[in-house]
């Protein structure tokens, strides 16, 4: 039990200082997300958003570093295709990434998204979209 409350109290740690480095604010969103990596495609949730970049919650394994492809699957579903350089990740939990490259439909949409989580505010999980696959 002591060696959990210690991962634990190290996550925690580790969260305080990625929010300490971040140049942008964060926003909780709970958005459906797909990325190609190891020639395999997995599947995410991205928990945080910001203009610069984003949590993803997921199983596959990346390189702190790698450029990573993915798409986001936005409320009135549509997808938002985006880059970012992986800056920290956690075995089997997820990673976070720096984005890359956008261009100005991407930064329209992305700026878009951001306002209607910013409006919902940070006690609800209004901005929502599940995958559901056909």
């Amino acid at each position: 039990m002591i060696s959990l409350c210690v991962l634990v109290q190290n996550f925690y740690d580790d969260q305080r200082i990625m929010d300490d480095r971040r140049s942008k604010p964060r926003l909780n969103v709970s958005l459906d997300a797909i990325w190609d990596g190891d020639g395999e495609r997995h599947s995410a949730r991205v928990t945080d958003l910001s203009e610069g970049g984003c949590y993803l919650d997921t199983v596959g394994e990346v390189l702190t570093g790698e450029i990573v492809a993915f798409r986001v699957l936005l409320p009135d579903d549509d997808w938002l295709y985006l880059e970012g350089e992986v800056k920290h990740h956690r075995h089997n939990l997820g990673f976070g990434v720096q984005f890359v490259d956008l261009n100005s439909e991407q930064t329209e949409k992305l700026l878009r998204l951001l306002a209607l989580a910013h409006e919902a505010g940070p006690l609800t999980f209004a901005i929502c979209a599940d995958l559901v696959e056909e």
